[in-house]
């Protein structure tokens, strides 16, 4: 190798050139070399400085043309990045480039010019490597489109595209020698013909080079007949013209648009992939679409597939006869050509499908592939591995065999063309192996579209095919199996392939009228099979010493003859199937065809299983393979961990959901089945993983596609070993009559010996799971738990390659949820979160064909074999295509193939099996028979039953009918008869079923799925077109369903009902139907974290527009109060019935209000169920109780506002009297005030007279005093009047009571007021244990208390409202004291009970009362304020005289009356507005709905770890919860000084709208009308004195406009001021004072909004979360022990831990009051609470929380309830802190 120098500093600094395509390869011409770079010569190396330079991997050449090729090369060993010097020499030129890239395109090169390369590695410091050398010949040019021109009868011209240097012309006739004539211009002309003869012409290319003559073997053949009829000189034109000639296998590819894909780049997935050619039924529009369209077809199985003409080629024939030169575009292709193409560009498993897909169309398939480029073809062994067929021989046990086909013993029998032969040898084959009555054209032939287009690529070609007995004579042709071999082409160009047919076949057929030619191909071949000739006497040149000569030497025997003399085809058929019957009849030799892959080896032919990645699969799939000697041992030991102990698990699951052996104490029976599940874990533990499960743990762990390989192989192994143990137990169980007691056992013993016998990927996979959730299982600090963490991802790889994945366990009946979550989450991860899914499942009796119908619909694998059936559920996935994901709504289609229904396993099993994938399913495909109705009604019946269930949790799958078997589809009146039948039978049993689930409203089959039977019914002939196993599928049958497969994408795209999950969310959603599907109850019991997303984002879109409705409400009800308590300052002289008609339009307006933010909340809601959208689906049966809520919402407020403004009235009148005493005391200060003012006094004169003046006015108004009332008097008389309908003993004790002597002591509840005690328990109260009447007086007892702590809250509350407004009682508030005990009491308590608790409310009433009525009068007492003012206008009269007299007056007007209002208003804006700080800041998502706020409270709890917090939360919820809120805002205010931000934010906003309002009032002609419109512009958000207005305005003259600009400096020093106080108060007790003087409560407003019904679980006392108070049912996601509920056992008086969620899906019993003490199943318990939906929790998790709680104060609730200690479960104690908020976390939906 010549070692090369260094470059020049110009090359180095010349750099890499640019990138000249997407290659990023470069590409030089001449002229583009001599500009950038020099010719350099290879020499000695520089020495190197530090280390050598790596030089450059081999050489690669591709794309070898006659001007211009491409170099590639691999990288040296090493990362850093290197530039490279290529130098190359042709002929005289020498050129070199130096590139950074790993490879060059050059150009401007001579054709079929040897060149010679060397390549080197440059390193930045001027160094190079040694040079890497390698050689290459450009092609030579092959003559294109060659043409005859005027025929005549003894010349023809001819013409060709191509413009090298010359061209030899050869051709020869019919008996006559060859001759040749040489020519530069691409036309020649031939004379001297003879008429009527054959005439064959080659064209070759002559180069020259150093004028010496070379000439190529690419030849462009053509052979034509000349004829004397002019006639037919136009059709020979366009014979020739028809016929481009092939330029090699990258033109032909290039022509079908396949040249990207050379090499195998075309991949199964991409084929199966959804796209908009999915849903088109247009034919191929040019010759890019055939291979697509081919493709479709040949994936769904069509027997047309192979027709590949396209639409416009007839057009373009026409242009080219029309057209005076070649178009040079291929317009026709031969089938041949186009499948040899595709399985070029096809990887090895698309090559498989292929095979699969063609041979049960009964197509010949490749057995030897050839490559017209490289003159090599390749036995096609793996792309037929996976080929299974089955037959039934004439002799021996007469059984039916099945195998694959490679590994079959089976003689083939091949069929050659010697030469030219006037056979149509395709045509024949055919009529030779299929029936008459059962035609198939399973080889080509010139007879089919376009079969007669000359083969470009093909020849060379062999297919085979098989033929198969079925057993019955009056069928079969043949009586033995055997494969049909035909090679095409003339055998003699194809020595390779006939030494291989030789030496592989029984017999070879041979097929040629050249008799006399050259016979070396089979004579130089070494030979072992019988040679047969066929040849035709009909032809012209017949002679028989010539077949005979030709049969001596090839050593034919006579009887091996076979000669067509007057025959048809048909009976030539016939005779050649003579032959071939005597033939494999006697024993012939027979070579299985993987045995033939050392034939191919040995004659240079290449196997596809010679690639590394294949043999790599294979060694380590027979690495587990050989190990089995018996599948059950083996499984056993193999793979234990899913055997018989995941079963247990299984069981236990299920029983743990459905408690069906429970007994009385359902709490320790859950421990006992945990410990069982926990021992069944570790039992698993003890194995360690098998040595077959680390080699397939190693095998799908391989790089590239050597896991794909594995698995293939593995799959094909075991189907293998399998196949010959289940066949034999099948036999044997077919043999069985079953009549018997034996006989039954026997089969049902056989069936279990099927099953443990069966083995596949399935179960390596499973036990995959169970390692996974075993490690899982482990504590989190355990260093295993982690030990398998990577399987998922490898089992999602799976997925995504397009392997079928176990969803539901077909043996053990259930789904490893832990393995599928992690499967399903890794491959949401691997395809970038683009994982929406959309989900098809088909259902239907056992053998109906479900999986072929997926797999002729979709292309996919799903297993078919006859022996192994599908069990359980498996999941795959179809990629949609990029431009076709918007219109689908997904990325992926999931397509779910389930186990038959109606086998073998109970109803139990289907009826959760359909719930199941109807529940996944998007839609729902149900294969149907109608030609057993009986049996069809039974699916029919699970499947209304699944349908109900997922209507009622928010799901209404769409159902497609599809009707097998329907052979006359002619019937159409017959089929619509069977239709309306199938109809009628599931409306009567969706109403038999609705009222089974008492859910009678849904009163047909579309009420609950969505089916239209003129839409979704379809109607699909048999599979087979005739009799298997020779029958290809039925046309009507692929075309059928791929019409199904297009319908239901095209739904898919027009519905806006269908909307996607992704992998996480259809994982939730799984999760939670399968949790529900182990219940018996489903439709009470389902409950999935998908729908608690669902319902609280519904929640927080209401909360959202609840606030806003009760924002404006408030905002609104504030303005309407604020103006009533200005009536008097704004509103003159207003009297009680005006005040009352003001009282009215108001109302009226605030039901208008109502009325308009009403609507907005049902427009919002109607907009959000009307959207699209897969979570809005999960809600809809909660729509009803939103727009319930909403409606209540608007009765709520309407009824606050009309108490809240009635209210203010109601201050207003009560306030008259005192009103008018301050008018008189006002009128009359003024009129003396004025008289003393006219006098014009010095000050001692002017104090003398005020002395004497005031004396006189104290005098006038002495007389002036306030009433006072009797506030004992006013209770009684309401008593009387609220008691007046009771009985005549309520009357008499009414008249004996005296408020005023009763002693306030603690009420007691007597027994003796209930003498009936029963009966009053029976009317009010429920429980779940036996209660006497100590028991029922205490809880009568509990009742007055919280109605006695209710009214004194309400007192409390006018109490302040009284002093807040300086207001008097008013006798409504205690008539609203009375109708609230009233309302609390209604059938609970006797009326004496009544009587004595409105009497005990009724003191403590009157005693508040008459001591607020003291200190009201005491507060207004006119000789007092007299007192008061005398000050006040004392200082008016001396400062009247003073400059400064307008300054004092401002600030008097800020002091007295505006100062007041604005504090005022900021204290009564201040609650909302902390309100909305806290749904707004950062713990916001905590008060957002009521799920997330008992999620923090109990969280709260949980880390306060205090009992009394937890007893007062159990035991007094409402008060605590209130509690908890309000030291949530004192906190949170304390830590972030929010109230101060908020009330200075208020103070701002209102000075400035004060500011703007004295700006407006400037310019008032004095200072009254300036007052009066001040007031009258702030009337709705400040409340302005009257007393302080009233003496403001004595004695006061002061200029408006230097008023208000006074005014406007004092607000700004008020409002430093107001600031500085505020930021005083930042203490906790001044925030919780300031809380708690608030007029607006925002610990009230948010407890109103959360705190939910208020309804409690009758079992638990759990408070209820449904949203509102218009629901329909109560809700709790953390249920509690009945001990919360203060149960306990009757006799052992101990606290019971028995739980509802437990005990609702138990067989335990409840009595109670409700059920007359009689004890009723807790699994019916909604007989008696209706409007309670307890779900079943199939967890021994979701609880974990109160457990914990019980288990932690167990002894103080015992003593806090008067009770024993419970029994705390074994499994209780071991809880922890992370235990039970991990349980809380999933119970709220918060992982």
């Amino acid at each position: 190798m010549a070692d090369c120098e260094p470059p020049d500093q110009e090359d180095l600094l010349a750099g890499p050139l640019p990138f000249l395509d997407t290659y990023h390869r470069k590409t030089f011409s001449k002229r583009h070399f001599s500009e950038h770079s020099r010719v350099r010569r290879c020499s000695r190396p520089p020495l190197l400085q530090n280390s050598p330079v790596p030089p450059p991997g081999l050489l690669r050449f591709s794309s070898v043309q006659t001007d211009s090729l491409i170099l590639e090369w691999s990288p040296p060993r090493s990362a850093r990045p290197y530039r490279y010097r290529v130098n190359w020499t042709g002929g005289q030129e020498q050129q070199s480039a130096v590139v950074v890239d790993l490879g060059l395109e050059v150009t401007g090169l001579q054709p079929g010019e040897k060149y010679y390369f060397t390549v080197a590695t440059l390193r930045e410091d001027g160094c190079q490597s040694t040079c890497v050398e390698a050689s290459v010949i450009t092609a030579i040019p092959i003559p294109e489109h060659l043409t005859g021109n005027s025929i005549t009868a003894s010349s023809t011209s001819l013409s060709w595209l191509l413009t090298p240097d010359s061209f030899l012309v050869s051709y020869q006739s019919e008996g006559n020698d060859p001759e040749s004539i040489s020519t530069e211009p691409c036309s020649a002309h031939i004379t001297g013909l003879k008429p009527g003869t054959e005439l064959t012409i080659r064209v070759k290319t002559e180069l020259q080079s150093d004028q010496i003559k070379t000439e190529t073997t690419s030849i462009a053949a053509k052979s034509w007949v000349i004829y004397w009829w002019t006639l037919l000189m136009s059709w020979f034109t366009w014979l020739i013209c028809d016929t481009p000639l092939c330029t090699g296998l990258p033109e032909l590819l290039s022509a079908l648009g396949l040249r990207d894909l050379h090499g195998g780049k075309l991949t199964l997935s991409s084929v199966l992939e959804i796209n908009r050619n999915t849903v088109s039924d247009e034919p191929a529009q040019s010759l890019e679409q055939l291979p697509w369209n081919f493709l479709k077809r040949l994936m769904k199985s069509n027997l047309n597939a192979r027709n590949i003409n396209y639409a416009d080629a007839h057009s373009e024939h026409a242009k080219n006869l029309n057209s005076a030169e070649p178009t040079g575009n291929y317009i026709a292709m031969n089938p041949l050509d186009l499948i040899t193409a595709l399985f070029y560009c096809s990887d090895p498993f698309l090559q498989q499908e292929m095979v699969s897909k063609m041979s049960m169309c009964q197509f010949a398939v490749p057995l030897l592939l050839p490559n017209c480029d490289t003159q090599q073809c390749t036995l096609m062994l793996w792309a037929m591995r996976d080929l299974v067929k089955k037959y039934k021989p004439h002799s021996g046990d007469k059984a039916f065999v099945e195998g694959m086909v490679v590994e079959m013993d089976i003689p083939m029998v091949s069929f050659i063309r010697l030469g030219k032969s006037s056979l149509p040898k395709s045509q024949i084959l055919n009529k030779l192996i299929s029936n008459p009555h059962q035609h198939n054209d399973t080889f080509v032939h010139r007879d089919m579209d376009c079969g007669n287009v000359p083969r470009r690529v093909s020849d060379g070609l062999v297919e085979v095919s098989w033929y198969l007995p079925c057993g019955n004579p009056n069928i079969d042709m043949f009586t033995q199996p055997m494969a049909i071999a035909n090679l095409r082409g003339d055998a003699r160009l194809f020595k390779s392939q006939m030494s291989f047919l030789c030496q592989t076949s029984a017999a070879v057929f041979i097929f040629s009228d050249d008799l006399d030619g050259d016979l070396s191909t089979l004579t130089n071949t070494e030979n072992k099979a019988e040679l047969f000739l066929l040849t035709n006497s009909q032809r012209e040149n017949f002679n028989m010493a010539t077949l005979k000569d030709a049969c001596r030497r090839l050593n034919i025997n006579v009887k091996n003859r076979i000669i067509k003399n007057r025959q048809n085809d048909v009976d030539l058929a016939k005779s050649l199937r003579v032959h071939v019957r005597g033939l494999v009849e006697k024993n012939p030799y027979k070579l299985k065809v993987e045995s033939m892959v050392g034939v191919a080896h040995d004659v240079g032919i290449q196997v596809d299983e010679d690639s590394t990645e294949c043999r790599n699969g294979r060694l380590h799939a027979e690495g587990i393979t050989k190990a089995i000697e018996d599948v059950v041992t083996f499984k056993k030991k193999q793979l234990p961990l899913h055997g018989d102990i995941w079963k247990e698990i299984s069981q236990l699951e299920k029983e743990r959901c459905r408690m069906r052996n429970a007994g009385t104490d359902t709490e320790h029976y859950l421990s006992q089945l945990k410990s069982k599940e926990k021992a069944l874990r570790e039992k698993q533990l003890q194995f360690n993983i098998s040595d077959a499960m680390v080699k397939f743990t190693a095998g799908i762990s391989q790089s590239g596609k050597e896991h794909l390989y594995f698995l293939k192989w593995l799959k094909m192994l075991l189907d293998t070993l399998c196949r010959r143990e289940l066949s034999t137990l099948r036999q044997q169980c077919k043999e069985c009559s079953g009549n018997t007691p034996q006989d039954k056992e026997l089969i049902a013993h056989l069936k279990e010996q099927i099953s443990n016998c069966s083995l596949g990927l399935e179960h390596f996979f499973r036990e995959l799971g169970q390692l996974y959730e075993c490690a899982r299982s482990l504590p989190e600090n355990n260093p295993d738990r982690n030990k398998y963490q990577h399987l998922p991802a490898l089992c999602a790889q799976m997925l995504l390659d397009g392997f079928p994945i176990e969803l539901v366990d077909g043996d053990a009946s259930n789904i490893p949820m832990k393995w599928i979550s992690a499967v399903l989450t890794q491959l949401h991860q691997l395809v970038d979160s683009k994982s929406r899914i959309l989900v098809l499942t088909v259902l239907g009796v056992q053998g109906t064909g479900k999986s072929t119908l997926l797999n002729t619909m979709f292309g996919v694998q799903f297993a078919v074999s006859s022996e192994r059936c599908t069990r359980g559920a498996f999941m795959l996935l179809i990629k949609v295509s990029e431009e076709f994901r918007s219109e689908l709504d997904c990325d992926f289609v999931m397509v779910i193939d389930t186990e038959g229904l109606k086998s073998p396993a109970s109803y139990e099993h289907d009826n959760e099996l359909a719930t199941l994938v109807i529940g996944l399913s998007d839609i729902t495909i149900i294969n149907v028979a109608m030609e057993n109705f009986t049996e069809m009604k039974g699916i029919l019946q699970i499947v209304v039953h699944a349908s109900l269930k997922m209507k009622e949790v928010g799901k209404k799958p769409r159902c497609v009918f599809v009707h097998k078997n329907m052979s006359d589809m002619s019937a159409h009146d017959s089929n619509m008869r069977d239709e309306r039948e199938m109809v009628k039978q599931l409306d009567k049993m969706t109403q038999k079923v609705a009222k089974m689930e008492k859910r009678e409203a849904n009163t047909k089959f579309s009420d609950i799925m969505e089916y239209d039977p003129d839409e979704h019914s379809y109607y699909i002939p048999g599979l087979w077109h005739g009799t298997p196993p020779m029958a290809p599928v039925s046309t009507g049958y692929s075309e059928a369903v791929y019409e199904l497969k297009r319908s239901l994408i095209n739904s898919v795209k027009m519905s806006d009902d269908i909307k996607s999950n992704d992998a996480t969310e259809f994982l939730k959603w799984t999760e939670g139907l399968w949790n529900a599907v182990k219940f018996e109850n489903f439709i009470f019991n389902f409950r999935n974290s998908l729908m608690a997303e669902a319902y609280s984002d519904l929640c927080t879109q209401y909360n959202t527009w609840e606030w806003s409705f009760q924002n404006v409400m408030n905002n609104w009800l504030k303005t309407k109060e604020t103006e009533l308590s200005n009536f008097g300052v704004t509103e003159q002289n207003v009297q009680g019935d005006g005040l009352r008609g003001i009282l009215k339009e108001m109302l009226d307006e605030g039901l208008n209000q109502l009325d308009e933010e009403e609507k907005k909340i049902l427009a919002n809601l109607e907009k959000y169920f009307e959207k699209k959208d897969r979570k809005v689906c999960l809600v809809k049966k909660y729509k009803q109780d939103f727009w319930s809520d909403a409606n209540s919402l608007r009765q709520q407020t309407e009824s606050v506002i009309t108490q809240s403004l009635e209210k203010a009235v109601e201050i207003i009148e009560g306030m008259e009297v005192l009103n008018k005493v301050k008018e008189t005391q006002m009128k009359t200060i003024e009129r003396n005030i004025k008289e003393l003012q006219n006098k014009k006094l010095c000050d001692d004169e002017l104090d003398v007279e005020f002395e004497k003046m005031w004396e006189g006015i104290t005098s006038e108004l002495s007389k002036v005093s306030l009433p006072k009332r009797d506030a004992y008097q006013d209770v009684l008389n309401q008593l009387k009047s609220n008691l007046r309908s009771k009985s005549g003993d309520v009357d008499k004790m009414l008249s004996t009571i005296n408020l005023k002597s009763s002693e306030q002591e603690e009420f007691i509840v007597k027994s003796d007021w209930f003498s009936n005690w029963e009966s009053w328990a029976k009317r009010g109260f429920g429980a779940i244990r036996d209660m006497d009447k100590t028991q029922f007086i205490a809880k009568i007892q509990d009742v007055c208390d919280s109605i006695i702590n209710n009214c004194e809250e309400r007192i409390s509350d006018f109490i302040d409202t009284m002093n807040r407004n300086n207001a008097d009682y008013n006798e409504t508030y205690i008539k609203k004291i009375l109708k609230n005990i009233d309302d609390q009491t209604v059938d609970k308590i006797t009326d004496e009970c009544g009587l004595y608790l409105k009497h005990h409310v009724g003191v403590r009433t009157a005693e508040n009362f008459q001591t607020a009525h003291k200190e009201f009068n005491v507060r207004n007492d006119p000789q007092k304020r007299l007192t008061e003012f005398k000050l006040t206008i004392k200082v008016k009269l001396e400062s009247f005289s003073d400059e400064d007299h307008c300054k004092k007056k401002a600030t008097e007007f800020i002091e007295t009356f505006v100062k007041v209002a604005v504090q005022d208003y900021v204290s009564k804006e201040l609650g909302q507005a902390i309100e909305k700080e806290i749904k707004e800041g950062d713990r916001g998502t905590d008060f957002n709905t009521q799920a997330n706020f008992q999620f923090a409270l109990l969280k709260h709890l949980l880390e306060s770890d205090t009992f009394e917090k937890y007893k007062d939360y159990t035991s007094s919820h409402e008060t605590f919860v209130k509690d908890w809120i309000k030291q949530q805002i004192i906190e949170k205010s304390t830590a972030q000084a929010n109230m101060t931000v908020l009330e200075k934010h208020l103070l701002s906003k209102i000075l400035q709208d004060i500011k703007n309002t004295i700006t407006n009032c400037s310019k008032s002609e004095d200072l009254s009308v300036f007052i009066q419109q001040f007031c009258d512009s702030l009337k709705n958000k400040l409340i302005f004195q009257k007393d302080a207005l009233q003496i403001f305005m004595i004695l006061n003259n002061a200029k408006p406009d230097q008023f208000a600009t006074n005014l406007i400096d004092l607000i700004k020093d008020m409002e430093e001021s107001l600031t500085q106080e505020y930021d005083n108060k930042t203490g906790i007790e001044h925030i919780t004072e300031r809380i708690d003087q608030l007029p607006t409560k925002p610990h009230e407003l948010l407890f109103t909004t959360l705190c939910g019904c208020g309804h409690h679980c009758p079992f638990c006392h759990t408070p209820c979360e449904a949203k509102g108070a218009g629901h329909r049912e109560h809700f709790s996601s953390l249920h509690r022990p009945s001990a919360f509920g203060k149960y306990r056992g009757s006799t052992t008086q101990k606290l019971i831990t028995d739980i509802c969620t437990t005990l609702v899906k138990s067989d335990m019993s409840f009595k109670n009051v409700k059920t007359n003490n009689v004890f009723h199943p807790y699994k019916d318990y909604r007989h008696f609470y209706l409007e309670w939906q307890i779900a079943a929790d199939s967890s021994l998790e979701a609880s974990d929380y109160w457990k914990y709680v019980l288990m932690r104060f167990n002894d103080k609730f015992a003593e806090a309830y008067n009770a024993k200690p419970a029994d705390i479960p074994s499994d209780w104690k071991t809880l922890t802190p992370e235990d039970a908020l991990k349980s809380l976390e999933k119970a709220f939906n918060k992982n």
